[in-house]
């Protein structure tokens, strides 16, 4: 069974930079919730000539926060790692006061097509990048060097940045050290997000630096748990077609037992995008293309 090591543990204070590595700082947006934990962390890296890592949700306060931190330098770069509206979307007011460009990942996806969505809710439709960033592109600033690596999953544009002089990675939300990761259709993909937490353990970086929560060391091993996990949750679909449970509020009743009913919703997601990428690779049926309120059986 996997066995993931979450931590919740935090010391910070709202609108405060704190300085966690030689070349990275961080400010907290004071947007917590259920799927942002104490809310979004903003990183910046350098000294001097900087860039800024998802600089959040659509609050001045935030933004403000982050130009008092930097008071006397200068943001050379606005960098995203994809397009939730708690990561982007301030990156619109923070380029208008520093000038400085919008790099990192592309426009948001439209995903594959559901009966009844067009678009997911949180999704930040209005973003555009000055340059959008493909994986291995690089991004250099006064004494700090980012390498974009393209991870598809969360959503289709999620990108990571590697940090080369501290062999550290920005996660984003693609890997949490606190939660698990939400993937949604019609923009998640479960079967790209395999894919992207694959890639990872085949990388050698040192550290994690998730946009919510803590740091994550030996990352490697964290990341084999999460993809057992995931794997886990597939055997556990089987289980429940085995036992005649062919709707997705059923299973997700039937499976997510420990988890409390609110988020319920959010798990209904994560089981369809495994249904999704099970009925492609064979082992699921179901009649028509696979959707929310399909009835599904072993194939």
């Amino acid at each position: 069974m996997a066995n993931i090591p979450f931590n919740q543990e935090l010391s910070f204070e709202y609108g405060v930079v704190d300085q966690v590595t030689p070349l990275i700082r961080r400010v907290v947006a004071n947007n917590p919730g259920a799927f942002t934990l104490f809310g979004t962390g903003t990183y910046i890296v350098g000294r001097g000539s900087v860039a800024v890592i998802d600089p959040g949700p659509d609050d001045q306060g935030h933004v403000d926060a982050i130009l008092a931190a930097l008071d006397g330098e200068t943001v050379s770069h606005i960098v995203i790692t994809h397009t939730h509206r708690d990561h982007s979307p301030a990156a619109a007011p923070l380029r208008a006061a520093t000038g400085a460009e919008i790099w990192g990942c592309d426009v948001h996806g439209s995903g594959r097509g559901l009966k009844g969505e067009t678009a997911q809710e949180e999704a930040d439709s209005d973003y555009r990048p000055d340059v959008a960033m493909a994986d291995g592109d690089l991004l250099e600033g006064k004494g700090w060097t980012l390498e974009a690596v393209y991870t598809p999953g969360h959503t289709s544009n999620h990108t990571c940045f590697h940090l080369v002089e501290e062999n550290a990675l920005f996660s984003g939300d693609h890997v949490m050290g606190w939660s698990t990761t939400i993937v949604s259709p019609p923009d998640g993909d479960m079967y790209k997000y395999m894919q992207s937490l694959g890639k990872l353990t085949e990388r050698s970086d040192r550290i994690y630096w998730p946009t919510h929560g803590p740091a994550i060391e030996r990352p490697q091993a964290y990341v084999r748990e999460l993809i057992k996990h995931r794997e886990e949750r597939e055997e556990q679909i089987m289980a429940c077609l085995g036992q005649g449970v062919g709707g997705i509020p059923e299973m997700v009743a039937s499976m997510y037992v420990e988890v409390p009913e609110h988020l319920h919703s959010a798990a209904a997601r994560s089981v369809l995008s495994h249904l999704i990428h099970m009925v492609e690779t064979g082992r699921v049926a179901c009649q028509g293309e696979p959707e929310p309120d399909s009835i599904f059986s072993a194939a």
